[in-house]
């Protein structure tokens, strides 16, 4: 077992909690990277919402509408019932439609392949400009569907990288996409992204956290805080 003081260096901190998790939950397989435009509006249906309804809804969507061009121009009723189940979405929907019309007029087509050739700062960018689109969601595609070096932090990350230390207590989420970042190597996002989340969802809870059965409780601030005390 590492030595408290590890808890002192923040890259060193980062490494032993990046291995202690692949140690234990193993090698995350995120499957078949999305294209850059379903990823996009896959990852605005996950908003608020789990894994299972925003599958569900942009299963239904693509049913609905076979091309994107379609979900563009259909009627904006049928899109928010196609995609009723994510959650939200009378504010969804809109939000969707908004950003396939955008898309189309900076480019012309709803094609975001471009975005391969641009650098990761900048890709980011332009992906932030779409109204619903912030850190997370622009992360997640450069990181899943166009394999530039970015590093998403959800609602799990920002809870688990706060107890554990990785993080200022008062840091934002925003704030922690590019703090995170640069405390794991960029070949490691995808994996220490995916386990963070694995440990908020399965031990790490919002409530009550199963901290005896953590298995990085002694590289965690908040347990070596809840010991002393």
């Amino acid at each position: 077992m590492p030595e408290l003081p590890i808890l002192q260096d923040p890259l060193a901190h980062a490494g032993a909690v990046y291995q202690r998790l692949l140690d234990y939950f193993g090698l995350p397989d995120w499957g078949r990277p999305l294209p850059p435009l379903d990823e996009l509006i896959s990852t605005i249906l996950s908003q608020n919402t789990n894994d299972s309804n925003r599958d569900r809804a942009f299963r239904s969507l693509r049913a609905r509408f076979p091309t994107w061009e379609k979900v563009r121009d259909a009627d904006p009723g049928a899109v928010v019932e196609a995609i009723r189940s994510a959650g939200l979405a009378n504010r969804k929907g809109p939000r969707i439609q908004e950003t396939l019309r955008q898309i189309t007029a900076e480019r012309g087509s709803l094609d975001l392949s471009f975005l391969s050739n641009l650098p990761a700062e900048e890709a980011q960018s332009w992906l932030l400009q779409f109204n619903g689109v912030g850190p997370k969601t622009a992360a997640i595609v450069l990181l899943f569907s166009l394999g530039k070096p970015a590093f998403p932090v959800d609602t799990h990350i920002h809870r688990v990288s706060g107890r554990i230390g990785l993080r200022p207590p008062q840091m934002s989420a925003e704030e922690a996409h590019q703090h995170l970042a640069r405390l794991f190597a960029p070949e490691t996002y995808g994996p220490a992204h995916l386990n963070l989340i694995r440990l908020g969802r399965q031990v790490c809870h919002a409530r009550n956290p199963e901290c005896p059965r953590c298995p990085v409780q002694d590289l965690c601030e908040y347990y070596q805080s809840s010991q002393q005390g």
